[in-house]
């Protein structure tokens, strides 16, 4: 999802009505002083309790040693001649931005030259900055745009830097504090989104409005070039560049899986005729259109998960007569594609476990061929130089096997293997199985389960349980040294849901579960530790649960609708009072997903199932702890707050945890993340043994 602009929505103009109904509404005050002094009282309960178990300090520190590891592999980035690292450790804490060379990357213990030290920056402007990321305008690679957030906020301050002198560029581009977007046109003008003035943001609280802002002019000057609707979700402005071919285009989030393109044409913008959900890319002169729906076309039905092509000037002109790059099966689906000068690179999932393919095109034609990879894990391919090369990175994983970055070329099975992690847990004892539940519709779901090789079937092992199912994001296999450590190897066992929602199986397993479908992936999940307790692997009494955002809505729907099946349940930055969650931060942006609360129709069914509005008075539910930030500017802090406070009220023994920083991650470093992790595995543990 990208970068957009909002600031934080307070409770202070709600109705009394509306406080009388929900007597917990103050707590929406993300930063009033009353709010603030119940979030420390809560802190302190769970600080307390978790910080006073044996294993929660050797729990931390192991993490922390983990993540902080030198040994961690560096992934970088081509920009110009030079590859590219953000890089955090003990010493470099809030961390530095770095380059080095191929070759001298090639080596165990590469030298690096540091740009930009992050920790040095925030202490010299008094900051607590957290990098979010960079822009260098291309082809010349010598300016880039540096965004940085206080906090781990989602919104963001943007500066231009000189790469060639090494410092920010005084008077430069600068935009303030906001959930702001820029694009490079050129070296001296940009495309800009962000918080205009009245009027300038939709409902969900993004820009509107695209405009070009030339070098020099204040941004009061800029020109609009496009605007959007209120009601529309944001809009957002690209330069795709590939070759000698060059593409603007700015995208109207009509909702958030529906857009409206519009390429430059000199000084006009031409609407693509195009699916409303159907997302674009480009390939040399080439159209790719992602469908994510059935698209009936010159007597063809191309079907949902297709990537089809077809060269740009023949679209415009009105012909469809695609090519066809990529058709999904019953069980494959594809994950994501990038571009090498001559070809694309698919990974594709097939029952969730990864593959990767090649397609040329010759002819009009997109030969395919597969490429030689590790099964049963997950594999990554980004283009090292698309507008040069045909090399590429990969890096394959799974959750035994230590991650490994290699360096491939199309065409050739052979790789060089520039880094691989060790081994931050000794993975000898376990193993991975895939297991399938059937759902209460009769779907088949599949899971992933790690476990002791000699793991015995007695309904006694501590068994985790992960999902998220939402927003077509697939979960998908991974190397944690933190999961190995802090739970693994600790007697634990691990699984993870492939529930409706997700993009496991391409579009439609996500549109399974969307909107008035939603309760197929709280029906999935159910089934998933149904099926585990049936197997025996565990029992109600040992089996806990874990989700964050869409997932944290994921665990507060199994606390109210399914208490029977968990004995411990962490709830992370969640959706929960899906009365008002269009009403708080980006949440107006995520009706597409969800459904309207204030349409009737779409309320009878969010209500069956919305957390807060589902607890039952004087009902025992799971020990849960909720975790949050309190700058998260994406997910309300109040949904958890809330939640905590009604089931505190209502006679529950719970947790909660608010990190004052740290965005929508809850953390803002590496010190956080491990802190925060070591509460959660530490509950866990003293609930589910």
């Amino acid at each position: 999802m990208r970068k957009l602009i909002m600031g934080l929505v307070m409770a202070g103009s709600a109705s009394t009505t509306l406080a009388k109904d929900d007597p917990n509404l103050w707590l929406e005050d993300v930063t009033g002083k009353k709010a603030l002094a119940w979030v420390e009282q809560q802190n302190s309960v769970t600080q307390k309790e978790l910080e006073a178990l044996p294993d929660f300090a050797p729990t931390r520190d192991t993490l922390l040693k983990l993540f902080n590891s030198s040994a961690r592999i560096p992934y970088v980035e081509k920009i110009g001649t030079h590859f590219y690292n953000f890089w955090r450790d003990k010493t470099h804490v809030r961390g530095i931005w770095r380059r080095t060379s191929l070759d001298e990357f090639r080596k165990a213990d590469p030298k690096w030259e540091t740009l930009i030290d992050l920790d040095a920056l925030a202490a010299q402007e008094k900051e607590n900055w957290v990098w979010k990321g960079i822009n260098c305008v291309h082809p010349s690679n010598d300016r880039c745009l540096i965004t940085l957030s206080r906090g781990g906020a989602d919104a963001s301050v943007i500066r231009e830097y000189d790469l060639g002198k090494q410092r920010f560029v005084e008077n430069g581009f600068f935009l303030p504090e906001a959930k702001s977007e820029l694009e490079w046109k050129d070296r001296d003008t940009l495309y800009v989104m962000t918080d205009f003035g009245k009027d300038s943001l939709t409902d969900s609280g993004y820009p509107r409005i695209v405009k070009e802002w030339k070098r020099g002019t204040p941004l009061a000057a800029a020109t609009t070039l496009v605007e959007g609707k209120k009601t529309d979700v944001s809009i957002h402005a690209m330069v795709a560049q590939h070759r000698d071919f060059r593409y603007d285009v700015i995208e109207r989030g009509v909702t958030f899986f529906t857009t409206e393109a519009l390429l430059r044409d000199g000084d006009t913008w031409v609407k693509l005729d195009k699916p409303a959900d159907a997302g674009i890319a480009f390939f040399a002169d080439q159209l790719l259109l992602q469908l994510k729906s059935d698209w009936t076309i010159n007597g063809k039905t191309w079907h949902s998960g297709s990537l089809v092509a077809l060269p740009l000037k023949e679209f415009l002109a009105g012909k469809r007569d695609f090519s066809v790059v990529f058709e999904p099966t019953a069980s494959s689906a594809l994950e994501g594609f990038t571009a090498t000068r001559d070809s694309l690179l698919l990974t594709i999932m097939d029952d969730v476990k990864g593959r990767l393919e090649e397609r040329t095109l010759v002819n009009g034609k997109w030969l395919a061929r597969k490429v030689d990879t590790p099964t049963f894990g997950a594999l990554n391919a980004n283009a090292v130089d698309a507008d040069s090369s045909n090399d590429y990175f990969l890096t394959f994983t799974d959750f035994l096997t230590p991650t490994t970055l290699q360096l491939g070329k199309v065409g050739s099975d052979t790789r060089e293997t520039l880094k691989t992690l060790p081994a931050f847990f000794d993975s000898t004892p376990f193993r991975i199985q895939q297991f399938f539940a059937v759902s209460k519709d009769g779907t088949r779901v599949p899971y992933f389960m790690i476990s002791d090789k000699n793991l015995k079937a007695d309904g006694t092992n501590p068994t985790l349980l992960y999902g998220y199912g939402g927003f077509q994001v697939s979960m998908t296999p991974f190397y944690s040294g933190g999961l190995g450590a802090g739970w693994l190897s600790r007697g634990g066992t691990y699984v993870l849901a492939n529930i409706r929602g997700g993009g496991e199986y391409g579009p439609k397993w996500h549109q399974a579960a969307l909107r008035h479908n939603r309760q197929n992936a709280y029906d999935d999940f159910a089934a998933v530790a149904e099926d585990l307790i049936k197997r025996k692997i565990t029992s109600p009494r040992h089996l806990g649960a874990m989700g964050g955002s869409n997932g944290g809505l994921l665990m507060g729907v199994m606390l109210t609708q399914r208490p029977d099946l968990f004995n411990g349940i962490v709830c992370q930055v969640p959706l929960l009072d899906m009365k008002r969650f269009n009403k708080l931060l980006a949440g107006a942006s995520w009706m597409d997903e969800y459904g309207n609360p204030d349409v009737a129709a779409d309320w009878e069914v969010i209500r069956r199932y919305s957390p807060y509005q589902n607890i039952q008075k004087g009902k025992t539910y799971p020990r849960t702890l909720f975790v949050t930030s309190t700058r998260d500017d994406r997910v309300h802090p109040g949904h958890a707050r809330k939640m905590f406070a009604a089931l505190q009220a209502n006679g529950n023994d719970m947790l909660y945890f608010e990190n004052t920083e740290g965005g929508h991650g809850a953390a803002a470093n590496n010190n956080q993340q491990a802190y925060r992790s070591a509460l959660e595995y530490s509950f866990l543990f003293k609930q589910l043994r």
